[in-house]
């Protein structure tokens, strides 16, 4: 992929991380409702555990999105394709799988 497509991949991510992140974390509909854990599984506990899976994956597409503003950081330094951890070059093939990789796949496992 050239710079401009590299571009376009990740603010089209971006968009879609954006996206996804304001719809889970939006309010609830209903503010007032209490949300708690009882001692029997009813609708407020299912609601509480939906609500804590949503707040992680909320913090992951979070990290993802922090991963994609790095990654066009580095286009708009002339640095992207540079781990950001060891300097070497990020693979070609790792950047077409995934272009917000701003790790070699060793500094990733680590």
């Amino acid at each position: 992929m050239d710079e401009m497509q590299v571009r376009e991949a990740l603010e089209e991510r971006r968009a879609e991380l954006e996206a996804e992140l304001a719809r889970l974390t939006a309010k609830p509909r209903d503010p007032a409702a209490a949300v708690s854990f009882g001692k029997r599984i009813g609708d407020g506990t299912v609601e509480a555990v939906e609500r804590l899976n949503e707040v992680g994956i909320a913090d992951a597409l979070d990290a993802k999105l922090s991963d994609v503003d790095r990654a066009l950081e580095k286009l708009d330094e002339g640095t992207y394709g540079e781990c950001d951890s060891c300097g070497d070059r990020i693979p070609e093939e790792r950047l077409e799988a995934i272009p917000w990789a701003t790790l070699c796949v060793g500094c990733a496992s680590r």
